[in-house]
């Protein structure tokens, strides 16, 4: 994998949304799950690298919503599923 791949994330994170939506700051949201506002801010802007499911499950029980709802993924170049590059087209 180069580089440039490396950093091609195709998970959107829509903290900003559920925040406003929910009339809540970043900080309060830090307290009530017991991160650090850093470590929210990070993945708010997409720069996370990986999310723990402890801390993804209390984002969620905060927010009262469901892990789809703050994270999406787009495709950019989806790969062929199993079997499916051997298909003929038709």
């Amino acid at each position: 994998m180069s580089p440039a791949e490396a950093d091609t994330n195709a998970i959107s994170v829509h903290l900003d949304r559920l925040l406003t939506e929910r009339g809540m700051t970043l900080t309060d949201l830090a307290d009530r799950v017991g991160v650090t506002v850093v470590n929210l801010s990070i993945l708010k802007n997409g720069r996370a690298k990986a999310i723990r499911f402890t801390t993804l499950t209390k984002i969620c029980e905060v927010l009262g919503c469901q892990p789809g709802d703050l994270l999406t993924h787009t495709p950019q170049n989806r790969l062929p599923r199993e079997g499916e590059a051997d298909r003929p087209a038709g």
